[in-house]
């Protein structure tokens, strides 16, 4: 089969007010002479109330000041591109994107309105607004800024969107057998160009209305396109970043970094799970859920030589060459819950029946007045927060324990490092750290130490400097 790469840039590839788009530019122009390429783009980022923030974070607060009834401006919403396409697009294409930017911006005009009507920032009414004002107009702002730059290339509008979704609107799921449907008109898009520009996080319904995926859904636009056409191409998913993948998150851990080679899945998954933003674990659970082996890399956008390939397994040569413990990682505002083991099984069913990602760890149970107490360790605690009313409903007594932080070991082959949970356990009673609760399974291919919320950066730190442990 013809080859073809799926690259995604997120929000801070473009940078602040699409400064870094030159660089972007580039970097397209180089991959497209390998093979076809098709392009995902997050929402770029913008400064707005004195912070940095996507433009997705920026049209929520906008909506959620509607909601109120509380208008406010919103020219930010058309004036950061119209910044953007004033210094990249040449005079033949601006008239074509201000034309389409005043039909973007008309829909998001109607739905707060919508919105303030209903006093409810939700549904098809928050999916158009986000879109439309972000990842919809980015990646028809990028097209223009490609064919400015002599690279023949166009953008899916909604009209052709090939991701078809449920109608869950802020939290989709993909459906293949639907999206399927869209691929023939998809495929010619893809012969006819050379480059593809398509908007992430964003799907479309069986009828045609906007839905949204969760937050960091771009990275699974990627990877769901990846899935749509591995039938046609073959193909390989490259998410361009900062960096390629460290064994610390950097903003942690400044010194004695190691660049990591390659990582399984199984890896990449769980090191998303637990802090690294390397990428939305749930895109390789959607590459997973459909049985493929799709070959993903994280490049160095501005050292593409620098990159870490994700594959399905691992080979026995290779894992013998690489650290048998790969990263450690940190992530805080997690949640113990516990409750009765009866119960807690139905909530699980419930979670997976609406197909609820916000990750959690089943820990190991223990007795209570006769009874199995089952506890989970919730990675999100903010879901938590809001919809403790759901949990009270399946166990009345249902205990909540918030600000917990976890650290966490990652590497398949670390069972083959002698005595690496007492070593583990030793670093952090040297630094006076309570440890609440230690969980290492081999077959899970990691160590979680669940400790209070502040100390999680300092016990990475320690656990990192630790040569005999991260080599």
């Amino acid at each position: 089969m013809e080859p073809l790469t799926i690259v995604k840039f997120g929000g801070s590839a473009l940078g602040i007010d699409g400064l870094k788009i030159p660089v972007i530019v580039n970097r397209i122009k180089e991959l497209k002479k390998k093979n076809k390429i098709v392009c995902v783009f997050s929402a770029p980022l913008t400064h707005y109330d004195g912070k940095k923030l996507s433009m997705t974070d920026v049209a929520i607060r906008i909506s959620k000041n509607y909601a109120s009834l509380n208008p406010v401006d919103i020219d930010i919403l058309k004036d950061v591109y119209l910044k953007i396409s004033n210094k990249y697009l040449s005079n033949e294409f601006k008239q074509n994107f201000e034309s389409d930017l005043d039909k973007f911006n008309k829909i998001v005009i109607i739905s707060l309105k919508q919105v303030a009507e209903n006093r409810r920032f939700v549904d098809v009414s928050r999916s158009r607004i986000l879109a439309y004002s972000g990842e919809i107009v980015i990646s028809c702002l990028m097209n223009y800024i490609l064919k400015s730059n002599d690279v023949v290339s166009e953008y899916i509008s909604i009209n052709d969107w090939p991701i078809v979704t449920d109608d869950n609107f802020e939290a989709a799921s993909f459906l293949l057998d639907e999206s399927e449907k869209n691929l023939n008109s998809l495929v010619d898009k893809i012969k006819l160009n050379d480059v593809l520009c398509v908007g992430g996080f964003i799907g479309k319904t069986i009828d045609g209305l906007e839905t949204t995926y969760e937050r960091g859904g771009s990275d699974r636009s990627a990877a769901d396109l990846g899935i749509l056409l591995s039938s046609t191409y073959n193909v390989l998913i490259d998410f361009e970043k900062d960096n390629a993948v460290l064994s610390a998150d950097p903003k942690i851990v400044s010194n004695n970094l190691h660049y990591i080679e390659s990582l399984s899945y199984n890896e990449a998954k769980l090191a998303g799970m637990f802090g690294m933003k390397i990428l939305d674990p749930v895109a390789i659970k959607d590459i997973d859920d459909n049985s493929l082996d799709i070959p993903i890399i994280i490049t160095n956008l501005s050292d593409p030589n620098r990159f870490t390939k994700i594959k399905k397994y691992i080979s026995v040569e290779e894992s013998e060459s690489q650290p048998k413990i790969k990263i450690v990682t940190g992530k805080k505002n997690c949640v113990i819950v516990r409750m009765e083991s009866i119960a807690a099984s139905h909530l699980v069913a419930l979670l997976e029946k609406q197909r609820q990602y916000h990750d959690f760890i089943k820990l190991s149970p223990f007795r209570q007045d006769n009874r199995e107490i089952t506890r989970f360790l919730f990675l999100d605690g903010d879901y938590v927060r809001r919809h403790e009313k759901i949990f009270r409903s399946f166990y009345p007594k249902v205990e909540m324990v918030y600000d917990r932080g976890v650290v966490t070991l990652i590497g398949d082959s670390m069972w083959k490092v002698p005595k690496i949970v007492s070593e583990a356990s030793s670093i952090v009673s040297k630094q006076d750290i309570n440890i609440l609760n230690i969980d290492a399974q081999e077959e899970t291919s990691r160590i979680l130490i669940l400790v209070e919320d502040n100390s999680v950066e300092g016990l990475v730190k320690s656990i990192h400097s630790k040569g005999t442990i991260i080599t």
